[in-house]
């Protein structure tokens, strides 16, 4: 593989000087032609259109002006393709020495150009259910990665934000999900390089991950695909079960001027609306009601007495005050881009910083983009797409605690507390560190160093037949450290120490043959392809106890030094190929088949099969449809494949292994650590998919529809095994799950005026889950919230019912699901799941004069939240000093009569208030301003008497507001990243609410 990259870089290097050896000698004129290019409606012209004489390398650009001028050796009459963003490409023929050329704009997205799996479609000919996002309208959102800014932007994609942490993971999900021991994130392909989406922490952040999508810089991106159904993702086979995004990074133009470009921003961030908590005499108040109600003794009488003070002589302690802050948010993105009639260059520079709204945590991004495409002839082209990044973390435990955990030391220690002693020295509360002292000594921090690369070469071997082959590479290291001192629980007694240093690297080598023919009405291609790919993951952690003092904080000056080191590999070949057919551009075809042969999986079982079929008529193509001219196109598409799944589970899943470092007599010894399956084989997901695309009133309106059903059988899943084997558990294929559902998405071209435009873009999905084969129910999440069983959802909630508060003795009531007169853990039942019943996206944008406005909403309705924050701070006073008390228990029983939810306080972990009672169930329904984003451009006149092509200032705000009956501040925390954790809310930070002004300057 050295030789190969070294062949390419000196490939590139030194073709310029094998051109310029060339075009020493005096090319033959033998035509001139000039020319204006103009909009056919408003005659405005149309700078940096691209004439191409077909059949040769011959392209120039129409300058300011809209003015271009060919010197060629070509003689008339010869064939011009004729091309500009947002209008339709145009052929003819010249023959004469000068053509004013009209294009006509593209007012419907039938001829948008979408990339798919191996190439690129017109979205008229689209088979498959695809879905195309432009990130330069979520960009502006302030977030780690790109994947949080597509929330409500594509119909049956669920993102989730789930902390208020920058550059954490954020839960991505297409359809639903397919397994419940392998992943269910979707597979991201970068520039044709399959990249790693896992976290590679080690250090416990309460549950927490880092997202490794964030160290992709969203401004370097030109378009993002997501391919839904299996036509569009089986040629990605064994990755493809879970959807495909494709990102595709910006590239330079052939002939085109040298284009620079900054965009520069700078804003706030805040917290929205936090939790309301029981001020210091009210917490008291509950606490003595609570003594009273059990014939207890009120702590809180008079000092004189033996007590704390009455309640109203408790001071108020703000701890959320002081851990949380105004955070700052700068964004700074420099670009260079151009290119002559062979070569074409993109240089990007990049750097971005964000506070967390939760002190001391921060995430900061810099990274540099190149890539470069050079025409060795007019039959290959060679070129390569590099990203270079560092992403530093300071990190926090704004999970689940309580040792080190931010968020749950202020949320969590009752108020009245003092954070000091009687000696007035800073000390915890109620089992949770001193907030000012975690401040002041939180040493939690990662760098992320990321490559993301490939070099490419294609020959056109005949006139209709190419090959095509590339190297891709996803390097990844990630060096990450904490140090914990004694002032802090976790440090205690003597210090802490860990470094942990993880290494992935993906290597990928594919290589397509790709054929195209078209005969009169005929029109049909054939691929053919392989891949070679291979993961090495190594990893090297230290840990160090016991410091002579705070001073020390390395791991070489701890007493006890332990370590471990761990590497794994795993490998992956496949085959694929295609074949589409289309009629006249009326009636298409597709069948494509991919295998795949992965080591993880067993000797008998290592290669899996993926075939998928499509079809698609376009009946605006029809007599019958012809002549109805508000319907400008209309087609039905179907289609059934089978793809598979193999990320998640350990490299050697099928495998026995034994491990070392066991002791035996004093010495070392081995012991048996997995039991293996010979016979473990791909998770595989079939999926069936209709649709229909349509394009109305004068392309004014286009509305997409998709119905799909996705079964997934041999689901993997770890299965327990009887202590008496040694094992205590093992892979199999055992599950079975279904999703099915719907997605509608609805654009439409409101108004169309001289000055002012307005368009609307609005989708909805509703994906139905269910396990349908499970041997074993298996219980997850604090306290076994959730809960998977055959015949259920997927996260399911397995909670007690509360009824109602008897308004006679203040007792919770609840269902006696067994009717055996108690009520206890096999009374549970399962009372909703994270599932919404719809979900999706409102944008509007308009445009008047150089302004422009866009407002974008997401929504989700029907989804269940567990607010774990509740269950902790509704104790009534049961929990005295050791838990927070909230607002909302001032709302409890006190007296026959009353009608409310909260039961009197009478203890903790008795009927009141049970453990995995239904009371803090709520509904996570939300509609939230996701983007607002004012623009204005300078006229173009003044902008150039400036030597500037373009100058736009713009504010943008984010999460600006929320509308929700969820009582934490944000229905989308959850406190674990783990797949089968989700939606509890623990300690996590919300979304923050931003606003960013910025300025956008093009040379």
């Amino acid at each position: 593989m050295k030789n190969w990259t070294l062949v390419w870089v000196w490939l590139l290097a030194f073709s310029p000087v094998f051109l310029q050896a060339q075009t020493e000698t005096q090319p033959t004129i033998n035509s001139i032609l000039s020319g204006k290019i103009v909009d056919s409606k408003t005659k405005e012209i149309l700078d940096g259109a691209v004439v191409h004489i077909k059949g040769t390398t011959h392209e120039v650009q129409a300058d300011k002006t809209g003015q271009f001028k060919f010197v060629t050796g070509q003689r008339f009459p010869y064939t011009l393709i004729i091309s500009h963003v947002g209008y339709q490409t145009l052929e003819l023929t010249a023959g004469t020495a000068y053509i004013e050329v009209a294009l006509q704009p593209t007012n419907t997205r039938l001829n948008d150009v979408v990339v798919v799996g191996y190439g690129t479609q017109k979205r008229r000919n689209l088979v498959g259910a695809v879905a195309k996002v432009d990130p330069s309208q979520t960009k502006g959102i302030p977030a780690g990665g790109f994947d949080a800014q597509l929330q409500g932007k594509v119909p049956g994609l669920q993102t989730t934000t789930t902390t208020g942490v920058p550059g954490e993971a954020v839960t991505v999900r297409l359809r639903g999900v397919t397994s419940i021991n392998a992943d269910n994130t979707p597979l991201y392909v970068v520039d044709g390089v399959f990249i790693n989406s896992s976290s590679l922490q080690t250090v416990n952040t309460g549950g927490k991950a880092t997202s490794p999508i964030a160290d992709i810089n969203p401004y370097d991106i030109e378009s993002i695909e997501v391919l839904k159904d299996a036509e569009a993702t089986a040629l990605y086979g064994s990755r493809g079960a879970n959807g495909v995004i494709i990102v595709t990074t910006k590239r330079g133009n052939f002939n085109q001027k040298s284009r620079v470009s900054l965009d520069i921003s700078q804003g706030k961030a805040w917290a929205p609306p936090l939790w309301k908590l029981a001020t210091g005499p009210e917490h008291a108040t509950l606490v003595n009601e609570y003594f009273t109600n059990i014939g207890g003794v009120k702590p809180f009488r008079p000092v004189s007495e033996g007590g704390r003070g009455l309640p109203e002589e408790q001071k108020t302690y703000d701890r959320l005050g002081e851990i949380f802050q105004t955070a700052d948010l700068m964004n700074y993105d420099l670009s260079v881009s151009g290119g002559n009639n062979v070569t074409r260059f993109y240089l990007g520079a990049g750097y971005n910083k964000q506070e967390s709204i939760l002190k001391p945590i921060t995430f900061d991004r810099a990274s540099l983009k190149f890539n470069i495409d050079h025409k060795l002839s007019d039959k290959v082209q060679i070129g390569s797409a590099n990203t270079i990044t560092r992403a530093y973390r300071n990190q926090g435990r704004a999970g689940d605690g309580p040792a080190g955990g931010l968020l749950q030391a202020a949320l969590h220690t009752p108020t009245y507390l003092s954070p000091t002693n009687e000696q007035g020295v800073l000390v915890g509360r109620a089992g949770f560190d001193n907030v000012s002292l975690l401040l002041q000594y939180y040493d939690v921090h990662s760098i992320s160093l990321r490559y993301i690369g490939n070099v490419y070469a294609e020959a056109t071997l005949l006139k209709d037949l190419k090959f095509r082959s590339s190297w891709g590479v996803d390097y990844n290291n990630y060096d990450e450290s904490e140090y914990w001192n004694t002032y802090l629980i976790a440090g205690s007694p003597a210090g802490l120490a860990t470094s942990s240093i993880s290494q992935n690297s993906s290597w990928l080598n594919e290589q397509t043959l790709t054929y195209r023919k078209s005969v009169g009405n005929h029109s049909f291609g054939v691929l053919l392809g392989n891949t070679l790919q291979s993961n090495l993951f190594k990893r090297t952690f230290l840990q160090g106890t016991g410091f002579a003092n705070n001073s020390f904080t390395q791991i070489s000056s701890a007493s006890v030094v332990t370590g471990t080191q761990n590497w794994s590999k795993n490998t992956l070949a496949s085959f694929f190929g295609k074949i589409d057919y289309s009629f006249a551009d009326k009636y298409l075809v597709d069948f494509s088949a991919r295998a795949d042969g992965s080591s993880k999986f067993g000797v008998n079982r290592k290669w899996g099969y993926f075939p998928s079929v499509g079809a698609a008529w376009r009946l605006k193509k029809e007599n019958f449809l012809n002549d109805i001219e508000k319907i400008n196109d209309l087609k039905i598409r179907a289609s059934y494949g089978i793809t598979g799944n193999q990320n998640g589970i350990g490299d050697f899943a099928s495998q026995g292994l034994w491990s070392g470092g066991s002791s035996y007599k004093d010495s070392a010894g081995i012991s048996p650590q997995q039991l293996a399956n010979a016979d473990l084989q791909w998770e595989k997901t079939s999926q069936f998919n209709i649709g229909l695309d349509a394009t109305l009133f004068d392309s004014r309106v286009t509305v997409e529809f998709n119905y799909y059903y996705k079964y997934t059988k041999d689901g993997l899943l770890q299965l327990a095994r009887p202590a008496t084997t040694g094992f205590g558990t093992y892979w199999s294929n055992a599950a079975e799950i279904s999703n099915r559902g719907f997605e509608l998405a609805i654009n439409t071209l409101n108004i169309e005026a001289k000055h002012f435009t307005w368009s609307t873009s609005f989708n909805i999905a509703q994906n139905l889950n269910r396990i349908e084969k499970l041997p074993t129910p298996l219980q997850y999440g604090s306290r076994n919230l959730i809960l998977l069983r055959e015949g259920s959802p997927m996260y399911s909630y397995n909670l007690i019912k509360q009824l109602y508060v008897d308004p006679q003795t203040g007792n919770a009531v609840y269902e006696d699901v067994n009717k055996d007169g108690k009520i206890n853990s096999d009374d549970r039942q399962i009372l909703g799941s994270i599932w919404p019943k719809f979900a999706g996206g409102l944008s509007n944008q308009f445009t008047y004069r150089n302004f422009d406005l866009g407002i974008q909403f997401s929504y989700q309705f029907g989804n269940k939240t567990y607010n774990h924050n509740r269950f902790f701070g509704e104790g009534g006073g049961a929990r005295d000093a050791a838990r927070v008390i909230f607002a909302s228990n001032l709302a409890r029983w006190q007296k026959p009569g009353d009608i409310t939810d909260v039961p009197r306080a009478d203890g903790v972990n008795v009927n009141n208030y049970l453990d995995a009672g239904s009371r803090w169930l709520e509904n996570g329904s939300f509609v939230r301003l996701r983007a607002l984003t004012l623009g204005y451009n300078l006229p173009k006149q003044l902008a150039q008497r400036a030597r500037l092509q373009n100058v736009r200032f713009y504010f943008s705000g984010s999460n600006l507001f929320l509308i929700s009956p969820y009582t934490g501040p944000d229905p989308e925390s959850s406190a674990n990243s783990n797949q089968n954790q989700p939606g509890i809310d623990l300690g996590t930070p919300p979304q923050p609410r931003s606003v960013q002004i910025g300025l956008n300057v093009t040379f």
